[in-house]
């Protein structure tokens, strides 16, 4: 990417992205700097298979780590691809398109059945976020507003709920030390406010009606399926088996007997951490009943960025 970079200040003699905006570069030209803009983005977002560092990070990092993690950094991929990719690289963009739904696709499937299978909570977690934000890119290459602003609203929602399940697995870590999804259960007899908040935030991840997610990916698959139906198809599987992964956990964690061999102390969320769920509570909410407040901050930009794509 700083190679490319390097090179549009040689072509150009700036690298003022207004000046930038104005300049065409050739077709080969848009597809190799595209190409190198996409090394970089791609593994930020992180997409398949470029994707294996994110869940590692999680698992090393604190909560506070976790969730400026899931919350900020990873969107800085998607941005990338809106403020640059596809204003500056418009012709490499339509002609890579097969291939970032490919990736999409594989990303949003394979990433959801690895998710099932994992034994450690924030594993979990970290699968479901690679998942979501390949969706976020069927989404983005879509090519229309309607694609485009659904991958921004998706971005914004993921921030809000995935910061909130790092926060929520933060809550027992404190308490138990421990990750391991075996040795937790029926925490709904001695947690009932942490259960009910977790229950919130699951199904907020799943994409039921009412939180920002389902708005998001509401957008993403009408604005995808005007483009490509196979993949609208297969990016819809995954909010199906997202209802798996999610719902199985949130089983596992919350319902059955209580297992007094492992815990003998325990506590639900005190007032600090019910503080910190608020903001996010009501995010998702606000985002969920009227996301007109989000939406129509963007359709002037998203229109522009349409126009800068096809004209």
């Amino acid at each position: 990417m700083l190679l490319s970079i390097l090179y549009i200040y040689y072509q150009v003699g700036t690298t003022d992205y207004e000046v930038l905006l104005t300049f065409s570069f050739s077709s080969l030209e848009q597809k190799i700097m595209w190409f190198t803009f996409f090394a970089s983005f791609a593994t930020k977002v992180p997409m398949v298979p470029v994707h294996l560092w994110l869940p590692e990070a999680h698992v090393e990092a604190p909560t506070a780590g976790s969730v400026i993690l899931a919350g900020v950094l990873l969107k800085l991929g998607t941005y990338g691809f809106i403020r640059f990719s596809l204003p500056l690289f418009p012709e490499a963009c339509f002609y890579f398109a097969p291939f970032v739904y490919g990736m999409s696709v594989v990303g949003v499937v394979y990433t959801s059945f690895t998710a099932i299978r994992q034994s450690d909570f924030k594993r979990i977690i970290a699968y479901t976020s690679v998942a979501h934000m390949n969706l976020v890119m069927i989404g983005l290459f879509s090519f229309n507003i309607i694609g485009i602003e659904g991958a921004i609203l998706q971005s914004l929602s993921h921030g809000f709920v995935a910061s909130a399940l790092f926060l929520i697995i933060g809550v027992v870590y404190d308490r138990h030390h421990t990750r391991m999804v075996k040795y937790y259960g029926g925490l709904v007899h001695t947690m009932p406010i942490y259960v009910f908040i977790f229950l919130f935030f699951t199904m907020a991840n799943i994409g039921l009606p009412g939180t920002g997610s389902f708005v998001g990916e509401f957008l993403i698959l009408t604005g995808s399926f005007k483009i490509n139906t196979t993949v609208t198809f297969l990016g819809a599987t995954g909010m199906i088996i997202g209802g798996c992964y999610s719902l199985w956990l949130f089983n596992r964690v919350a319902y059955g007997n209580l297992k007094t061999q492992y815990f003998k102390n325990y506590l639900d969320i005190n007032k600090r951490e019910l503080l910190t769920f608020y903001p996010l509570l009501l995010g998702t909410l606000v985002m969920g009943v009227y996301p007109n407040i989000f939406l129509d901050s963007i359709h002037f930009s998203v229109n522009m960025l349409i126009e800068c794509m096809y004209f």
